[in-house]
C-alpha cells in the first residue's frame, strides 16, 4: 500500500514579511503589525521584533514597551486575502487535496507525488521556491505521514525551515521534545505535565496512556498516541467554517446605553454580510462582553427555524442576551458571532410579503457592495458613523 505524505506550508510571520516585502526600507527592522491603539493588539511580529519578545496576541501597549523602536502597522486584510489567494494557487499545483488552516498555512495531501521527485524532501524544496518566486515571501514547510508531525516539522526549523519526518524515525525525533510541542497542549496542561514529572514527549512515552489520566482525564490515549507520532485524523478538504462572527475592541469604554445598542447594529450588519457572501446561514447566536475589569460573559441562543443571516435577527438576538447578562458596567469589548452554520437556502412560503421585498433589497445592496465597495451604499446609521469623526 502506498504510504500517506502530509505536507504543512506555513508562512513566515505572514503579515509582516509583506510589509517588508512591499516597503524594502522595513527590512532587517521590526515591524509588528495590528491595532495601533490602546487597546490594540499584535497580529504579526517580524523576527526582527521576536528578539524583543514580542509575539502575535500581544497587547499593542506591551509591545511597544519591549520595543520601542519597532514600527506599528495597520492590518490590512484585503492586500493580505489577495496573497494568501495567491499562495493557494501555488498550492494547488502539488495537489488538489488541501485543508487551509488560515491564511498563511495550509496541510496538503501530497502522496504519490514523491514518484515524480528524486526524493520527498524536494517537494516541500519545489513548494517554497515557486513561493519565493512568485509572491516573494519566505515559507517554511513540514512533510511527515500525518497532520500532526507535518505541522511539528515545519515549525522546528522556521524561519526559511524545510523537515521531513520519515516513517519509523517519528518516536526518535519527538522523545526529546519538550511536552509542549504536542497538539493541544497548552501552557497550562504543559505546567501540570511537568509538575508530574512530564518534561520530554518520551517521558509520555515511556510511562504509556495509564499514567496520563490523572492529568489529561479522557484526553490521555490521544496525548500518548500523539506522543507516539500517531495521528489518523484525514484532511478536510471542503471544510466549511464552523462560525463566523466579529468582535471589536474600544479605545474607550463603553458606557451608554445608546453606544451599545449602536455597535451591536455594526457588528450584526458585518456578520450578516459574511456569512450572504459565504452562502452561509446560522442558527446559534452568540455575543461575547469583556468588562473594563476584563471579566468575559458569552451567552448564546439556538433559533428554532433553519438558520439566518438577517441583519434585524442577529441584530435583535443580540440586544436580548445583552439584556440577560445579568451584569453591567464599563465595556471594554463586544463581540457576536453565528454557529450550526449550512448552506443558505430561501423558503419562499416562510416569507410574509415584507421580509420577501427585505430580502430582495438586501440582495440588491449586497450586489452593489460587491462591486463598488461596502461604503459606496450605505444604511443611515453605519453612514453616520464612518463620518462622526
Amino acid at each position: 500500500m502506498a504510504r500517506r505524505w502530509i505536507m504543512h506550508v506555513d508562512m513566515d510571520a505572514f503579515y509582516a514579511s509583506v510589509e517588508q516585502r512591499d516597503n524594502p526600507a522595513l527590512r532587517g527592522h521590526p515591524v509588528i503589525v495590528g491595532g495601533l491603539g490602546e487597546r490594540g493588539v499584535v497580529a504579526t511580529a517580524s523576527y526582527e521584533a521576536r528578539r524583543f519578545g514580542v509575539h502575535s496576541a500581544m497587547s499593542t501597549r506591551q509591545a511597544r514597551r519591549l520595543c520601542p523602536s519597532g514600527i506599528f502597522l495597520p492590518v490590512r486584510m484585503a492586500h493580505y486575502r489577495r496573497i494568501s489567494h495567491q499562495i493557494r494557487l501555488i498550492l494547488s499545483h502539488y495537489s488538489p487535496f488541501i485543508e487551509p488552516l488560515a491564511l498563511d498555512e495550509a496541510f496538503l495531501d501530497v502522496s504519490g507525488m514523491n514518484l515524480q521527485y528524486p526524493d520527498i524532501v524536494d517537494i516541500g524544496r519545489a513548494v517554497k521556491d515557486d513561493i519565493l518566486r512568485i509572491t516573494g515571501l519566505v515559507a517554511s514547510a513540514g512533510i511527515a505521514p500525518n497532520k500532526f508531525l507535518a505541522k511539528l516539522a515545519s515549525d522546528l526549523k522556521k524561519p526559511d525551515g524545510l523537515m521531513w519526518i520519515p516513517y519509523g524515525k517519528e518516536q526518535e525525533i519527538l522523545a526529546p521534545l519538550p511536552v509542549s510541542r504536542l497538539w493541544g497542549v497548552g501552557r497550562v496542561t504543559a505546567g501540570q505535565l511537568e509538575k508530574a514529572g512530564f518534561h520530554t514527549i518520551g517521558d509520555i512515552i515511556q510511562a504509556g496512556p495509564d499514567a496520563l489520566v490523572p492529568i489529561a482525564g479522557r484526553q490521555a490515549h490521544r496525548l500518548y498516541e500523539l506522543a507516539c507520532g500517531r495521528d489518523n485524523r484525514q484532511l478536510e478538504v471542503s471544510r466549511r467554517p464552523q462560525s463566523v462572527g466579529n468582535e471589536h475592541t474600544y479605545e474607550h469604554d463603553l458606557t451608554r446605553e445608546e453606544d451599545i445598542d449602536e455597535q451591536f447594529r455594526l457588528l450584526a450588519n458585518e456578520v450578516a454580510w459574511r456569512l450572504r457572501q459565504n452562502h452561509l446561514m446560522g442558527r446559534t447566536i452568540t455575543i461575547k462582553v469583556r468588562f473594563s475589569s476584563f471579566e468575559t460573559v458569552t451567552r448564546s441562543l439556538t433559533l428554532e427555524t433553519i438558520g439566518t443571516c438577517s441583519e434585524e435577527q442577529l441584530y435583535f438576538a443580540a440586544k436580548r442576551l445583552y439584556h440577560k447578562k445579568g451584569k453591567n458596567g464599563p465595556i471594554r469589548l463586544l463581540g457576536l458571532s453565528v454557529s450550526q452554520l449550512q448552506p443558505y437556502q430561501v423558503q419562499s412560503d416562510l416569507f410574509s410579503d415584507d421580509e420577501e421585498t427585505q430580502a430582495k433589497v438586501t440582495e440588491a445592496i449586497d450586489k452593489l457592495q460587491q462591486r463598488f465597495g461596502r461604503k459606496a451604499l450605505m444604511k443611515g446609521f453605519l453612514w453616520e458613523m464612518s463620518h462622526d469623526k
